[in-house]
């Protein structure tokens, strides 16, 4: 437990918002750009320079041949050696070598298009930059827009929907802060766009429905469960925070909407909490994957199991004191018990109605033998 976490928490005299884990032990750390030649060395402070705008940090790698000059820079003997360790560890990659060359160090090191992070390959001329790789969701061919900018050079995108200018799901969802559950999915959708087809698409709070309006259509039948082979359903985008069962060729796309109070005996492991909020977000018909937020009282701000869920989901957790718990207005289930031990009427239910920021208590409390929880839904999606 990080003894820090709790001062801080017990400190603010209101509420304090905690992140489970400042830096989760495999977050990105940024672009790395890499050169094997000196006239790829040239560029690569041209490109430094041009990106000194873009809010990231930049580590330069160099071939242990070229003289880095005045440039900061991480020397290295082969680039498939390197790029090992490192391929995961950024958020991107710009390479002023030779695509082939890229391809060939990368390939043993490609997972999938959710994981992957985005790779640049700029000539070492300067006069064309290709998104290669993790052009949506990695951000590559924002990347290579940028990277282009940067050195007066043209820009190369090649993902389909954007030549043909459709728009590019999976590269919406991300703009829009929402999960991809089942990424498999997204190649249905861009299909039937560029057959000219309009897909099904149920987004009640009409998050990305309105930038893709002319491209989407409504039809009730394509989110009922698969009847006969579930392989020939047609594609669509499902917009909800709501767990339902879906034929495969629906994308699912989960807004960060949902927020759960929680309230526990002391000393309650994570383990048991975890299992109770699992519980009842299946028994409701809810994602976890919507879950934004977690919210409880500031007497639980050194409740280990509750910091270590936190930390687990690497979700963000507030706690509120008991004046603010108890000016909140509507709470379904006060309990004496709880009052008379915390002074509080209201724990879980309370505190997810504050965390929500105005929005609605869609889960009343449900209790457990040592752990309450209820979940509203955000102001912004209610």
């Amino acid at each position: 437990m990080n003894p820090q976490m709790s001062k801080k928490s017990i400190d603010d005299p209101q509420i304090t918002q905690i992140h489970a884990d400042l830096k989760k032990k495999d977050e990105k750390q940024g672009i790395a750009i890499w050169a094997l030649t000196p006239g790829g060395a040239a560029l690569t402070g041209r490109i430094t320079a041009g990106l000194a705008d873009v809010q990231t940090p930049i580590q330069v790698f160099l071939s242990g041949r070229v003289d880095s000059g005045s440039l900061p820079a991480v020397s290295f003997e082969r680039l498939s050696e390197a790029l090992k360790d490192r391929f995961h560890q950024f958020s991107g990659h710009i390479f002023v070598m030779a695509a082939g060359v890229v391809v060939r160090a990368i390939a043993p090191l490609i997972l999938d298009k959710t994981r992957d992070p985005a790779v640049v390959v700029v000539d070492e001329a300067g006069r064309h930059v290709v998104s290669l790789l993790s052009g949506h969701i990695g951000g590559a061919n924002r990347l290579a827009i940028q990277t282009a900018e940067a050195i007066g050079a043209d820009p190369v995108i090649t993902t389909a929907t954007d030549v043909n200018r459709l728009p590019a799901i999976d590269d919406l969802a991300i703009q829009h802060g929402l999960s991809i559950e089942n990424p498999q999915a997204i190649k249905g959708v861009h299909m039937a766009l560029l057959h000219g087809e309009k897909a099904a698409c149920h987004d009640p709070f009409e998050l990305i429905s309105g930038k893709i309006s002319g491209w989407i259509r409504h039809d009730p039948e394509v989110f009922r469960p698969a009847n006969g082979n579930p392989e020939n359903a047609s594609p669509g985008i499902f917009v909800s925070d709501e767990a339902k069962p879906l034929p495969p060729n629906v994308l699912i796309l989960r807004p960060k909407s949902l927020v759960a109070g929680i309230g526990c005996n002391r000393n309650t492991p994570m383990a048991e909490i975890e299992a109770h909020l699992r519980e009842v977000f299946k028994r409701f018909g809810y994602a976890p994957s919507s879950l934004a937020l977690l919210a409880t009282a500031d007497v639980k701000a050194d409740e280990e199991g509750l910091l270590e869920l936190a930390e687990h989901l690497n979700l963000a957790i507030e706690f509120y004191d008991k004046r603010r718990l108890n000016a909140v207005d509507g709470v379904p289930n006060p309990s004496p018990t709880v009052e008379k031990h915390v002074g509080v009427k209201s724990v879980c239910e309370a505190a997810a109605i504050l965390a929500s920021k105005g929005g609605q208590l869609i889960v009343p409390k449900q209790v457990s033998r040592n752990v309450t929880l209820a979940i509203a839904r955000r102001s912004f999606i209610s």
